[in-house]
């Protein structure tokens, strides 16, 4: 798992993505061996607490768009590791700690939304960049980010595919936690321990009904996604979403 560094230390399960040279994005092994590791996670009595975080100057640009005609190479499965990654997150007995370090787009976006705490740094931003390249979010963030800051503001950041920085989104009420950039890593440090440390029973039961009341149309949004998402990849305009985006030019749709 060269592109997944995993430790465990005092508790603590640590996934680092780490292809930084690309910003962290998501191949589709990297995606199997996230959900897997975290899935795992459950009957390892040595784990406690799992964090997810990024190597480099990104915490995910989401899935890999690289490359000449990429949407050819997207299909139902693409969508499927998505939501395995989501269910693997949120049906964990145990906490899971977002710590995001840098740009957190697309479904890695989603997938840091997705972790019971966000810690991020202040040069951190969030992006739900599907609309720039003619999708739909994924990843459950038409569940997670509607149900964190309200319709309008999840309809603008959807919409618009415009960043949110770190202090934007903690001031909206996405993420828990933003420090400064220098004491980002003694911060999430702290978080980790006092999860490992503490009773869990009873956070393993707080994680089940928080996510039970406020999470509740999670599955038929990963679904609802999966249907729009699988109808999008067959279009014209996602042919010319990513081909702009590899050409570094403004797209041009035509509802196609």
């Amino acid at each position: 798992m060269a592109d997944l560094e995993t430790r465990v230390e005092d508790g603590a399960l640590w996934l680092t993505l780490n292809r930084p040279e690309v910003y962290n994005a998501l191949s589709d092994s990297m995606a199997d061996d996230l959900a897997a590791v975290i899935e795992q996670a459950s009957a390892d009595d040595a784990v406690r607490v799992v964090v997810v975080t990024g190597a480099g100057d990104a915490f995910s640009a989401g899935a890999d768009i690289s490359g000449p005609d990429a949407h050819e190479h997207f299909d139902d499965s693409t969508l499927d590791r998505a939501n395995r990654i989501i269910r693997a997150i949120t049906t964990l007995d145990k906490p899971v700690v977002a710590a995001v370090n840098g740009v957190a787009a697309g479904v890695g976006c989603s997938a840091a939304l997705a972790a019971d705490i966000v810690v991020a740094r202040e040069s951190a931003s969030f992006l739900l960049a599907f609309a720039r390249i003619g999708l739909m979010p994924d990843g459950g963030s038409t569940a997670t980010v509607a149900a964190a800051i309200g319709r309008a503001r999840a309809m603008r950041m959807a919409l618009l595919a415009e960043p949110l920085s770190a202090r934007g989104a903690y001031d909206a009420g996405l993420i828990a936690e933003v420090v400064p950039d220098d004491e980002f890593d003694d911060e999430v440090a702290r978080v980790v321990r006092r999860l490992a440390g503490g009773p869990p029973l009873a956070i393993a039961a707080t994680k089940t009904a928080i996510n039970a009341a406020t999470l509740t149309e999670l599955d038929a949004a990963l679904e609802r996604e999966r249907t729009g998402q699988t109808a999008l990849l067959r279009t014209a305009d996602l042919a010319e979403g990513m081909r702009a985006f590899g050409e570094k030019r403004r797209p041009v749709f035509r509802g196609e």
